[in-house]
């Protein structure tokens, strides 16, 4: 018997586990994608299979709505995998093993993917149901969101008719989205020469013990980027000893994660390391008091270290003025949602290689001149110093839209389905709207979902009680679409 069976609503949970019964991570979709065909098929319905593995699925209007205008319901198929240390399970080639309490549903030793695979399960079951009543669908089943969005950029929309958008990816029953940051990768260079270090005092320095966090999500609170430590603290270091050359800077993994720790390899003359010595000590009492409340495991320390080779003096100071101007944070807060993020970015990753030194911006902004801004000022900064700086994966953001049809229609819905209110809110973080918004000119959007814990988490779970409230949400905005 299935893990699932019984559970309400059973047509929804019905196709969740048959989605969870494949594989499907970032970049590997073509089975779940095929699954989708296949209901497709099975159901006598029109479909579209992109060769990225998007599908887009069409349903005519039910008896009465035929001519009413088309609304397209959207999820992705693609999932982050996660799994415990000891757990066997091959998730490239297996599906999950899915386990419920009856008040939850999550995934034995890895994660769920309810983050998106609830949505597409919803859509489905929506698409299979010949009682209710509903305007023409429009399925769009994307891929590879959760990492850059790749499928919705791919996404094909010159055969989608429809004006209105219900992303169906979010995680807090009774919060729709209306609004989202664009973002950019910007990747910076500064082409620098490693000479010899012969006779000079090695270091290596180290910043740690820095909470990190999601560049989106995290960046208001105020928490410390150890790249960005590590340059001030090298900048103030070569103010108290001038022959302070920088032999290597490493920090980070990912450019949309905040650093949590960078190393550092300098040399001195000899006759300066007793007072960088005593500086380091010094400048860590500096950072733990700023830091005492967001990151209280601050560490800057410096150990003697081979170093033979450094940029030279004047690479030195060139490098480490770039990096002390360049910004970094919250750069602006939104007027239409008080303690939101409107702009930010984040220097996440550098490197040191034998060119020398590169780093990677993460740039997010709902208000795409805002967004244009921070790029012309880390270009700026950098191409002043010398360096150049490339872009990728630039994608839209998600403008609020004070006169939201959509928006307005739904809210009516929740209202009297739940005689609350609901919460209207923007996010910082990245959804595929942007992208739909930018491709079908004067579209409507609004995203939801059910409630989400933990997700890309071996954590997550999914409430069943509150996927039965959004879906009978959905279907009555479908019912009230004539």
């Amino acid at each position: 018997m299935a893990a699932l069976s019984g559970i309400k609503p059973e047509k929804v949970f019905y196709y969740f586990e048959q989605l969870c019964s494949v594989p499907h991570g970032s970049g590997n979709t073509k089975r779940i994608s095929d699954l989708c065909v296949g209901f497709a098929k099975e159901l006598g319905l029109k479909y579209r299979q992109e060769a990225c593995n998007n599908v887009i699925i069409w349903k005519n209007g039910s008896c009465g709505y035929e001519n009413a205008a088309p609304i397209i319901l959207q999820g992705h198929i693609d999932m982050v995998c996660a799994k415990t240390e000891d757990c066997t399970k091959d998730m490239t080639r297996d599906g999950l093993d899915v386990r419920t309490d009856g008040e939850w549903v999550w995934a034995d030793k890895t994660s769920l993917g309810g983050d998106n695979g609830i949505a597409v399960a919803m859509i489905l079951a929506i698409l299979s149901d010949e009682t209710l009543p509903h305007p023409p669908i429009e399925a769009v089943f994307t891929v590879d969101e959760e990492v850059g969005m790749d499928g919705a950029f791919a996404l094909d929309c010159s055969d989608l008719k429809g004006k209105k958008l219900l992303n169906l990816d979010s995680e807090e029953e009774g919060v729709f989205t209306v609004s989202c940051a664009g973002g950019v990768r910007l990747d910076c260079a500064l082409e620098l020469k490693q000479e010899s270090a012969d006779g000079m005092t090695g270091y290596r320095v180290t910043i740690s013990g820095l909470k990190g966090g999601h560049s989106g999500m995290n960046i208001n609170q105020g928490r410390g980027n150890a790249n960005c430590l590590m340059a001030r603290t090298l900048y103030s270091a070569m103010e108290h000893c001038p022959s302070l050359r920088v032999s290597d800077l490493t920090g980070g993994q990912f450019d949309n994660v905040i650093c949590l720790r960078n190393d550092a390899l300098v040399a001195l003359s000899a006759s300066d390391a007793p007072a960088f010595e005593a500086f380091i000590k010094e400048f860590d009492a500096t950072l733990k008091n700023e830091y005492a409340v967001t990151d209280g495991g601050i560490s800057l320390v410096c150990e003697k270290a081979d170093v033979p080779v450094a940029f030279s003096a004047a690479d030195t100071s060139r490098l480490l003025h770039v990096l002390l101007a360049l910004p970094q944070g919250v750069q602006e807060m939104s007027a239409d949602f008080p303690g939101l993020v409107q702009t930010s970015l984040n220097l996440g990753v550098m490197r040191t290689d034998e060119h020398g030194v590169k780093c990677s911006f993460s740039v997010r902004s709902c208000i795409a001149s805002q967004k244009d801004m921070l790029i012309q000022r880390v270009k700026a900064i950098v191409e002043f110093g010398g360096g150049t700086v490339g872009e990728r994966s630039n994608y839209p953001g998600w403008q609020y839209d004070r006169d939201s049809a959509l928006r307005k229609e739904i809210e009516a819905v929740y209202r009297d389905l739940t005689g609350r209110d609901g919460k209207i809110e923007a996010t910082h973080g990245g959804l595929e709207c942007g992208l739909f918004i930018e491709k079908i000119p004067g579209l409507d959007a609004l995203s939801m979902g059910p409630e989400l814990h933990d997700v890309h988490s071996v954590n997550e779970r999914l409430n069943v009680a509150s996927t039965a409230r959004v879906y009978e949400l959905v279907c009555e905005v479908l019912k009230r679409s004539k």
